[in-house]
């Protein structure tokens, strides 16, 4: 099946969303809280387009748009650009502090409306991805708590969570930088709970935090390996060159 994109064909299958295949044709469709591991969200809003049937016009979301037949996409009409403006606005007085939404207001020149108020010091834009990361995972460490405009993603209580590994996949998918992850050579502090790293044994490098191992290990009823996975490659190279001559 072919579609156009901005006057570009491309072709797709049935039931690919629209975000992705602009992606794979070059087609640039701004996004914060769309992820390729936690597909589905659509929930910033910031990657709508106006999709332009035979006899209709809609705006949707492309991250979750469906495409089950021809049509003409358009990514940046001037339906779509003013209220892509008004949706980064609102995303800017949620999340002031947020570099990545800064960025793309100053890109679809978003103005600063007044009459929103603005979250002093906060990144967080509620898309949620970094709680799917952590129930994804089995952790279930984080989640979101209060309603209105006190909505946010915590630990229970805002204190450290007991069931928390450490493994900041929450910090690695969230779009706007608003969870902090602070590492040194034997630690490292995240949501207010400050555990101990693993080295490798052979190399020197962190493999995780302890926690976070020692669950890998037993989801998978192995013991916590000592070396990393480059040094064990090299091992076990070095014991087939003594073995076989190599």
């Amino acid at each position: 099946m072919t579609i156009t994109i901005d006057a570009k064909p491309c072709i797709c299958d049935p039931g690919e969303n629209l975000l992705e295949i602009a992606s794979r044709n070059g087609i640039d469709i701004p996004s914060l809280c769309h992820h390729e591991g936690l597909p589905g969200q659509g929930c910033c809003r910031v990657c709508i387009v106006e999709v332009e049937t035979k006899d209709r016009r809609d705006i949707v979301t492309a991250c979750v748009y469906p495409v089950e037949n021809e049509c003409s996409v358009y990514t940046n009409s001037e339906n779509i650009i003013r209220q892509r403006r008004m949706t980064l606005s609102l995303l800017r007085s949620l999340a002031p502090e947020s570099d990545e939404v800064a960025r793309l207001c100053a890109v679809y020149d978003a103005p600063l409306y007044e009459r929103f108020s603005q979250k002093s010091g906060e990144k967080c834009i509620l898309c949620g991805l970094c709680v799917r990361a952590c129930e994804s995972l089995g952790t279930g460490a984080i989640s979101t708590v209060n309603r209105g405009v006190d909505k946010a993603v915590s630990t229970p209580y805002n204190e450290f969570s007991i069931v928390c590994v450490g493994c900041a996949s929450c910090a690695k998918v969230c779009p706007t930088g608003a969870i902090t992850v602070a590492e040194n050579d034997t630690e490292r502090v995240i949501w207010n709970r400050t555990l101990p790293i693993k080295k490798c044994a052979a190399c020197g490098i962190s493999m995780g935090t302890y926690m976070e191992l020692w669950r890998a290990s037993v989801k998978l009823d192995a013991e916590i390996s000592e070396l990393c996975d480059k040094c064990k490659k090299k091992t076990i190279a070095d014991v087939l060159s003594a073995t076989y001559g190599r």
